[in-house]
C-alpha cells in the first residue's frame, strides 16, 4: 500500500535527476567553453589534420581553459551563495538570488548589445534600466549567441592564413606542371612547419585567454 506523498516524492526525485543531467550543459552555456572549443576546432580544420589532435584533447584543453577563466566568478558565487546555503543560512531561492549578480556581470561583459536587444524584442519584455535588471533567461542565450559570433570571427582569422598557404602551394605546383600532385600533400607539412615556427598553439591559447578574461 503506497504511503502518503509517495507519488509526489517520486515525481520530485525524477525532476531533481532531470535537472541534474542538465547542469553540465547549463554550466558550459554560462562560460567561454563554446568559444574555446569552436576556435580550437577551426585550428584543426585549418591544419587539415582531422584526427590530430583528437577531440578528447581539444575538449579537455577547452575545459581547463574554461575553468581557468571562470574560477574567479565561481569563487565569488560560492562565497556569496554556496557557502551560506551549505551552512543552512540560506534557502534555495535566496542562494540563487545571491549567486546571480556575479554570473550576470560575467555574462553581460561578454555579450553584444545587439544580441541582448534581440531577445528583449522577441520576448517583448521591458528594457532594463541597469545591468542588474537583466534576467538570466535573457542574458544566457544572448551570451551564447555572442560567443558563437566571436568564435567564428576568430576562426575566420585563423583559417585565412592557412587558405593563403593552400592557394600558394596549388599555384606553385601548377606553375611547375605538377598538376597530378594533390596540393594537400605538399601543403600539410608546410602549414605544420609554419604553425610550429610561430608557436601557433601558444598564440591561439594566449589570444583566447586574453580575449575571455
Amino acid at each position: 500500500m503506497p504511503t502518503d506523498g509517495g507519488p509526489v516524492s517520486a515525481l520530485t526525485m525524477v525532476g531533481v535527476l532531470t535537472l541534474a543531467t542538465l547542469i553540465p550543459a547549463a554550466v558550459l552555456a554560462c562560460t567561454c567553453f563554446v568559444r574555446f572549443v569552436v576556435v580550437l576546432g577551426f585550428v584543426r580544420t585549418g591544419l587539415a589534420t582531422p584526427a590530430a589532435p583528437p577531440n578528447q584533447v581539444l575538449v579537455g584543453l577547452a575545459l581547463f581553459m574554461t575553468i581557468f577563466v571562470s574560477a574567479p566568478v565561481a569563487t565569488e558565487m560560492y562565497e556569496r551563495a554556496g557557502k551560506p546555503y551549505l551552512a543552512g543560512q540560506m534557502d534555495e531561492a535566496a542562494a540563487f538570488e545571491a549567486a546571480s549578480p556575479p554570473l550576470r556581470r560575467f555574462l553581460l561583459e561578454r555579450t553584444r548589445e545587439e544580441d541582448l536587444s534581440l531577445f528583449y524584442e522577441v520576448a517583448r519584455a521591458e528594457r532594463p534600466t541597469t545591468a542588474d535588471d537583466v534576467p538570466l533567461r535573457i542574458a544566457i542565450p544572448a551570451f551564447i549567441v555572442s560567443e558563437l559570433r566571436t568564435a567564428f570571427e576568430i576562426g575566420l582569422a585563423v583559417l585565412l592564413p592557412f587558405l593563403v598557404i593552400d592557394l600558394a602551394i596549388a599555384s606553385i605546383l601548377t606553375a611547375l606542371g605538377m598538376v597530378m600532385v594533390p596540393p594537400q600533400v605538399v601543403a600539410l607539412p608546410v602549414k605544420l612547419l609554419v604553425f610550429l615556427a610561430i608557436d601557433g598553439w601558444r598564440l591561439v591559447v594566449e589570444s583566447l585567454l586574453r580575449g575571455a578574461i
